[in-house]
């Protein structure tokens, strides 16, 4: 089970789909040079591979465990954990006033990559460190900036998200915790459930982001505030003091990602634990959107990244386990399994679909960049707009696939696939969380519609709809049956979510409830179609540097026959969730409740 990162792919759709040239030109980003990323992706690809990957089995098999009050992580998890913070990897996107090497968040992304495709387990208290550190530094006080964000930039402190209730999962208005003004702080009392690295033994201060309602706050989500609720308060010399009021209840037994302590958390048991109000009171769920946000683009990576394991042990397996015969030779002998077409077809499935959702969630990150840094504020608004609209999209449809194609991975080792000592389970039970946490994707598809695509009537996927149609322009006059197929099906994805588009943007106006029954076929949709698009962005780059003889031929004739597998075999079928999407409003409440 052991991992390699794709550094050759994640380079190609870093700077040819990306644009880490011009991502490097912002203001703030100069440092990030050519042999300066090279240089992180290489040091990283050494710590994920041999150092985070080893321990995924182990971390699978043992989990966290709940010992006397005090959670202990997976075997090596704090040794490695010790490692990664030594080498300043926590610190890589961040501000440098705080500790941070302010490095562009498409870096951090790709290496965020290979961190989760290692293992999953330990890579979750960082995606959560991370979300909380932005919610931190965008709105706690200056004070609360100066106390927090440098230990949990370095490592030596984690952060956690602190939302769902027993009787609160996405209906956050359900909140019924508590936070009751006592001086300069407020003492928070409640149970918070499904909580990530809630409790752990890999740095000596965990740092909780709480919803909870003050006691005359108005019903709904609009009464919800967010408070830091540290495991140790915070003394007057920076370091941890006495211990909060707040404990691990137990830990939940998981389908998958055992290595990842799911705490139930306690409280306030003994009177209150003391929280710190953030921002306003009454504002607590616009502040933690803004972590839910970082953390939804991270899940989506996280799709990314356990396919990408899941496709490299499935294509070791397929090219040394021998099965039958080569249908296309006559010679007797068995051949490995990769000679056989079917498992040609699932192989070349799971390499195209992560090579869209590497391209996709890279140009993602690129847009946080030039939103967070662009020194035009027209442009700075305008791609914010555009990495809003395409987040529920990298959160959806890269999760979906996750679970796809570690279910092909599964299938491709046949029955041995189906016992846990291959490993290639644990990809399957690990990846099926994905669709469900940081908002479901049905939540994730109703944001799209309801939201995003309301907000503009369309405005923005539609002017990714243009670049579609520009780059079909550039493509034209390019030679080659490949790129001639890879043209024809932008132009078909452009067309399709031009009016998938459309009909989605008039429906919310006139029957939200219709619009909102084919809210996931349209996300399905958009994103394959975008996927697409950045497939043949790469395939036209691909085609150039071979004529000009710039790189190596063998990956760029292979990145040419990944995107026409693409355009010709799984963008047909996703263009036909266009009838679908349209016509589901008309039965899906068809059925009376009591008939389910």
């Amino acid at each position: 089970m052991t991992y390699t990162a794709p550094l050759a792919d994640m380079r190609f759709a870093l700077r040819e789909v990306a644009g880490l040239a011009r991502v490097s030109t912002l203001p703030g980003y100069e440092h990030a040079t050519d042999d300066t990323v090279d240089a992180v992706l290489e040091e990283a690809a050494k710590l994920a591979g041999n150092g985070l990957a080893p321990l995924n089995r182990d971390g699978d098999k043992v989990g966290a465990r709940l010992e006397n009050g005090i959670v202990r992580t997976a075997p090596g998890f704090t040794g490695i954990y010790k490692e990664f913070v030594a080498g300043g990897w926590n610190s890589l996107p961040f501000d440098p006033e705080f500790g941070g090497q302010g490095m562009p968040w498409l870096l951090a992304t790709t290496v965020q990559e290979m961190w989760q495709a290692a293992n999953m387990g330990f890579g979750l208290v960082l995606l959560l460190n991370q979300g909380a550190i932005d919610a931190i530094h965008h709105h706690g006080s200056p004070e609360q900036r100066t106390i927090y964000l440098p230990k949990m930039i370095s490592g030596e402190w984690t952060g956690t998200m602190n939302l769902t209730e027993p009787q609160a999962g996405s209906d956050l208005g359900q909140l019924k915790s508590r936070a009751v003004r006592d001086g300069d702080h407020y003492l928070v009392t409640g149970q918070k459930i499904f909580i990530t690295y809630g409790e752990h033994d890999l740095t000596e201060n965990i740092v909780h982001l709480v919803l909870a309602r003050t006691p005359d706050a108005p019903a709904g989500v609009r009464g919800i505030s967010l408070f830091i609720v540290p495991k140790f308060l915070v003394g007057a010399d920076g370091a941890p003091g006495k211990r909060n009021d707040l404990r691990c209840v137990s830990l939940e037994h998981k389908l998958g990602i055992h290595a990842s302590p799911t705490c139930v958390m306690s409280f306030g048991d003994d009177g209150g634990a003391v929280g710190y109000l953030v921002g306003e009171e009454g504002r607590g769920l616009s502040y933690m959107f803004t972590m839910m946000n970082n953390a939804r683009l991270s899940v989506g990576i996280q799709g990314l990244a356990i396919a990408e394991r899941a496709y490299q042990q499935a294509a070791a397996f397929a090219r040394t386990r021998v099965q039958s015969k080569d249908d296309g030779s006559p010679r007797p002998e068995s051949v490995p399994i990769v000679h056989h077409a079917d498992v040609r077809r699932m192989l070349m499935t799971m390499r195209a679909q992560i090579e869209a959702m590497r391209a996709l969630g890279y140009y993602a990150a690129a847009g946080i960049d030039g939103a967070l840094r662009h020194p035009d504020k027209e442009a700075s608004r305008k791609t914010q707009d555009r990495v809003d609209l395409l987040i529920p999209i990298v959160k959806a449809w890269f999760t979906d696939l996750g679970n796809e194609i570690a279910s092909t991975g599964v299938q491709i080792h046949g029955g041995m696939g189906f016992i846990e000592e291959t490993g290639a389970a644990q990809h399957l039970r690990d990846a099926r969380i994905l669709p469900i946490y940081e908002g479901t994707n049905g939540i994730q598809a109703r944001d799209l519609v309801g939201r995003k695509v309301a907000k503009d009537g369309g405005e923005t996927m539609l002017a990714l709809v243009a670049e579609m149609r520009g780059l079909a322009d550039e493509m034209k006059a390019a030679p080659g049956d490949d790129l001639a197929a890879i043209r024809a099906g932008l132009l078909a994805s452009a067309d399709t979510l031009e009016d998938a588009t459309r009909w989605v943007a008039q429906s919310v106006k006139a029957d939200l409830v219709t619009a909102l029954a084919g809210s996931v076929p349209f996300l399905r949709l958009a994103g394959t179609a975008l996927g697409g698009w950045l497939l043949a962005r790469s395939a036209l780059v691909a085609q150039t540097r071979l004529a000009t003889r710039d790189g190596d031929p063998a990956f760029l004739e292979a990145k040419l026959i990944t995107a026409r597998f693409y355009a010709e075999v799984i963008l047909p079928p996703a263009l036909a969730q266009l009838g679908p999407l349209k016509a589901a409003g008309r039965t899906v409440f068809a059925l009376k409740e009591d008939q389910f």
